[in-house]
């Protein structure tokens, strides 16, 4: 089944010569994205420890990610419908993709059921039944108001049975269909224009990937999406899966990999051919007190940090990494204080927008794959 929307306008500007790596820009109602793209994860209407001034001052993405099912549960839609959408609701002015549930209904086994009409799941938070259907997502991320929306999806665990995963692949074709046949009688609920993103799936069978991508790719969206990996599968498996799919997705759209992952996954992802990343990563790691920096990984709550003067990162980004010593945010972490969690999130925010913006500025001179090899070898460490 084929799409029939012109929202989003995507340029590629180059593609590196030693590798997939590529430089783009994605134009929406809300402004520009220039890709290789992070987006942060901001699960219910907040970057996790993060005011909307700091993410756009400091950090500075372009996008950033909200959860259909969080929104959907809390605050409910009919408060996003009265709010304007959720840029009004959050104050934010820039662009906001948001899944649509599939990954947390693969998250929350235990409390749904998978059928052919859709899934019936209990909330998180009261106990209470509710069933999401490819229509009814479709509705809801209408009024939630996201520049791009995504494709209600099976995400399958791993490892998986390969008669489960291509049973689960078939349905999430159907699934879409249905996506795009609601969609194109539903009208936009705001002043401004919706992108429809459907998503690959097929666990980590080649056979299987490379019949979702093609399905996927004669849809004829305006962007498309990997799902289903960064769930356990070694990395060598989701590298493979990625260089299959992105050889059959269309390369002039741009091509998001959900959920992924480390700053190296980032960086080897990029050279493969992906446009667009998110993953809750740096938030959820820097509240355990684990800070990401290009010279490997410090986890702040050990005692060699205690009297450590130094900034948190010399080369940082952010004001969080110039005004705050190691030793500084060593105790905030000892003293369970809130600021320490705010100060690491930061940090790491900043930290993997640095990442992609400079393997943008390696892609655009040509010398991306040098930089990637070197930048690979020096995060892999521990400090």
């Amino acid at each position: 089944m084929q799409l029939d929307l012109e929202n989003l306008k995507f340029t590629l500007h180059t593609t590196d010569a030693q590798s997939k790596a590529r430089a783009g820009t994605v134009v929406t109602d809300h402004g520009v994205i220039e890709t290789p793209i992070f987006m942060p994860v901001g699960t219910v209407a907040s970057v996790k420890g993060v005011h909307q001034k700091e993410l756009k001052e400091e950090i500075n993405p372009d996008i950033i990610l909200g959860n259909t099912y969080h929104l959907f549960l809390r605050p409910k839609t009919e408060i996003l419908r009265k709010a304007g959408g959720l840029h009004k609701f959050m104050g934010w002015d820039r662009n906001i993709l948001t899944d649509s549930g599939g990954y947390q209904v693969y998250s929350l086994s235990a409390n749904r059921k998978i059928k052919e009409e859709g899934v019936k799941f209990k909330s998180h938070i009261d106990g209470s039944m509710h069933l999401f259907t490819p229509e009814n997502v479709m509705e809801i991320q209408r009024v939630i108001g996201a520049d791009i929306i995504m494709a209600f999806d099976e995400c399958t665990p791993y490892p998986c049975d390969y008669n489960y995963a291509k049973r689960s692949m078939h349905m999430t074709h159907r699934w879409l269909d249905r996506c795009i046949t609601h969609l194109e009688k539903t009208p936009f609920t705001y002043d401004f224009e919706q992108t429809f993103f459907p998503i690959v799936q097929g666990s980590t069978y080649k056979d299987l990937r490379r019949q979702s991508a093609e399905y996927i790719a004669n849809t004829g969206a305006e962007g498309n999406a990997i799902g289903g990996l960064s769930v356990g599968e070694p990395a060598e498996e989701m590298y493979g899966m990625t260089e299959v799919v992105c050889e059959i997705l269309p390369e002039d759209k741009p091509r998001y990999l959900m959920g992924v992952g480390t700053p190296i996954n980032i960086l080897e992802n990029i050279a493969l051919g992906i446009d667009m990343f998110d993953c809750v990563m740096p938030t959820r790691n820097a509240r355990n007190g684990m800070l990401f920096t290009a010279h490997g990984t410090i986890n702040i709550k050990n005692k060699k940090w205690e009297d450590d003067f130094s900034q948190l990162d010399e080369m940082g980004t952010t004001f969080v990494d110039r005004e705050y010593s190691k030793a500084y945010l060593r105790h905030l972490f000892a003293a369970n204080e809130y600021l320490g969690k705010q100060i690491a999130t930061i940090h790491n925010l900043g930290f993997y927008m640095w990442l992609v913006r400079e393997a943008r500025k390696h892609i655009l001179a040509g010398d991306f794959r040098q930089w990637k090899d070197i930048m690979v070898k020096q995060m892999d460490k521990r400090l």
